[in-house]
């Protein structure tokens, strides 16, 4: 990835620590000489825009910006009004710039501690350093909180990491670099982790251990009621708060599950019954308890998930088993694990692998949503054939068109899906909003209930009429709802709606990754010819059939209204009556 770092004061270490730090991504960054700042950020032609960067670092010192600023920490009289209005100026910058990139890095203002020893005036309501920072870095966040490219990172943190020394005058009088190297290497880490959560790299499960891992001692020799957890004992409580941390944890939606050498009887009667444990089996996604080898579980486990290997990391106590794992299987991070249980907690916040841009409903959901498919898959085993299993499942798909409410969570769908994925498209917010919004093309988004419950927004559908020809740009559909013919109506979606505009074939190109040959299966499945290999091709004269055990909902009759009306203005072709229904029946296409 290429990086363009602007700043007020030297930035070349950051560059050198972007590049050398061993994590992905590899970036390359280029820097603006220090103090071309607002040059830099106002002038589109300037020769450093030419290639547009893939991400922008626009790290400043509030004294180095904000002139108003400066004065204050020279002790001179202010307006606040005078201090708010650099403030915006500056954010209105920021803005503009943002446009000719895919993501832009704004740490927040720091000050050095040689700024703030006016002791009880520091933080006065007049003239008060750390107050009016405060108020600044507050202010500066709220302009940029409605830019979905815009994403503040907390440079006070890095300060913190960087402990006494973070602040180096030394290096500021010789070099006009403020900071130690452990700022600048704390930077970099936070950095490449918001890089990699913005590309949909972000770890996706927490398999667990449980023996000296959830809890203190080995369940099967001291049964549940011998367990250290909780209590007045130190490990006991640190190991509580470490499960309190992993709780955390799912309610961003990160999956937990278990991967551990014991009795399952024994083990999940632990689970339920120890009155300390604040992980309860719902909490897990699934779990292999066993005396079977750890990784043939794992992969056993992730497959059962549909999730991939290069989206987990495995926590255990052994060092033998995490050798074992890390060997066997290379994909997952296995990171090293504290012996003394007073770390847990400390170990778990410290790993940089969970960032990600947003957190939507679904994510909060999807613990619980995962133990809702545990019970549904159960169901399947209960009955004689899969067509007996779908019917049951009562099965409704809410169809909408993109819009600002869905399209985070389409956003992020769209950029962390790898198995069924047709394009494997990545685009932020911004660039898919304004893509989908050009009239020849349309995406809409499919939220997937049935009676077990409501497994949230988890496809994305966008299509691109160009001539005689649609053609699906975007096929993503979620692993937690593949296979129970979700897919076949989203290709029903399409098709019907290419239909209205009059178009003669619907076509859907497949790229290939490594991880998406689920959906070259499907679509070698699914009716549509195959040419040239990895192109699919419907009729559009037929009508694509839509399986009996879905029932097709749009959200407000309007999910279809962009038509051939629009795309070709001297047609005017009436929509299908059956795609203007709040309710689309599966028995209109049958028969």
């Amino acid at each position: 990835m290429k990086g363009l770092l602007i700043s007020d004061f030297n930035i070349e270490n950051l560059a050198s620590y972007l590049k050398k730090e061993l994590n992905a991504p590899a970036i390359e960054s280029v820097s603006v000489c220090y103090g071309q700042v607002s040059q830099t950020l106002l002038d589109d032609a300037a020769p450093i825009w030419r290639e547009r960067p893939d991400f922008v670092v626009a790290w400043t010192r509030p004294e180095g910006v904000l002139q108003t600023f400066g004065d204050l920490l020279s002790c001179s009289p202010v307006s606040d009004q005078d201090l708010n209005r650099e403030v915006d100026s500056y954010a209105a910058a920021l803005l503009r710039a943002s446009k000719r990139t895919r993501a832009m890095f704004v740490p927040t203002w720091v000050i050095p501690p040689f700024h703030q020893t006016q002791g009880l005036l520091d933080l006065a309501a007049s003239g008060g350093g750390a107050r009016a920072l405060m108020r600044i870095n507050v202010r500066l966040l709220e302009s940029l909180a409605g830019a979905p490219i815009i994403h503040p990172l907390w440079g006070d943190k890095w300060i913190q990491l960087g402990g006494p020394a973070a602040f180096n005058y030394r290096l500021w009088y010789l070099g006009k670099i403020p900071f130690s190297n452990e700022v600048f290497k704390a930077a970099a880490r936070d950095i490449k982790a918001a890089l990699r959560g913005l590309n949909g790299q972000a770890k996706k499960i927490v398999l667990l251990d449980l023996d000296d891992v959830l809890w203190g001692g080995i369940v099967g020799d001291a049964g549940w009621e011998g367990l250290i957890l909780g209590g007045h004992d130190p490990a006991g409580e640190a190991l509580v708060d470490f499960q309190r941390e992993l709780k955390a944890l799912t309610r961003r939606g990160i999956l937990l599950a278990i991967v551990s050498k014991n009795e399952e009887s024994i083990a999940t009667e632990a689970i339920a019954k120890h009155p300390e444990m604040v992980l309860k089996l719902d909490d897990f996604a699934g779990w292999r308890i066993n005396w079977q080898d750890k990784a043939e579980n794992i992969i056993d486990l992730m497959a059962d998930l549909n999730l991939g290997l290069d989206s987990a990391i495995f926590v255990d106590d052994s060092p033998v088993e995490r050798a074992r794992v890390r060997e066997a299987l290379p994909q997952l991070f296995v990171p090293e694990w504290p012996s003394d249980k007073r770390l847990y907690p400390e170990a778990l916040l410290s790993l940089d692998c969970f960032d990600r841009p947003s957190v939507t409903e679904e994510d909060r959901q999807r613990s619980q949503m995962l133990a809702v498919d545990r019970v549904r898959k159960e169901s399947k085993f209960q009955l004689h054939n899969t067509e007996e299993w779908l019917a049951t499942l009562e099965t409704a798909i809410r169809v909408e068109q993109l819009n600002q409410a869905n399209l985070p969570r389409a956003a992020q769908l769209l950029n962390k899906t790898n198995q069924m994925n047709l394009s494997t498209r990545r685009m932020s917010e911004a660039e898919f909003q304004a893509w989908a919004t050009q009239k020849t093309r349309q995406a809409w988004t499919f939220r997937v209930s049935d009676r077990f419950g409501d497994s949230g927004l988890t496809g994305i559908l966008s299509i691109e009429v160009n001539g005689a020809s649609a053609r699906i740009i975007d096929f993503v559909l979620s692993c937690r709802v593949m296979g129970r013919k979700i897919e076949e109506a989203m290709l029903y979606v399409a098709i019907s709606w290419a239909r209205t505009a009059r178009v003669q074939e619907v076509c859907a190109n497949y790229r290939q990754t490594p991880k998406n040959k689920p959906c070259y299966d499907f679509f070698k499945k699914s009716g549509l010819s195959c040419r040239d290999g990895n192109m699919f091709v419907w009729d559009a004269a037929k009508i694509y059939p839509l399986h009996s055990a879905i029932r097709l909902i749009s959200n407000d009759g309007g999910t279809f209204e962009k038509t051939s009306a629009d795309i070709n203005p001297s047609e005017s072709i009436r929509v299908d009556d059956h795609l203007r229904e709040s309710e689309v029946n599966a028995d209109l296409t049958h028969g």
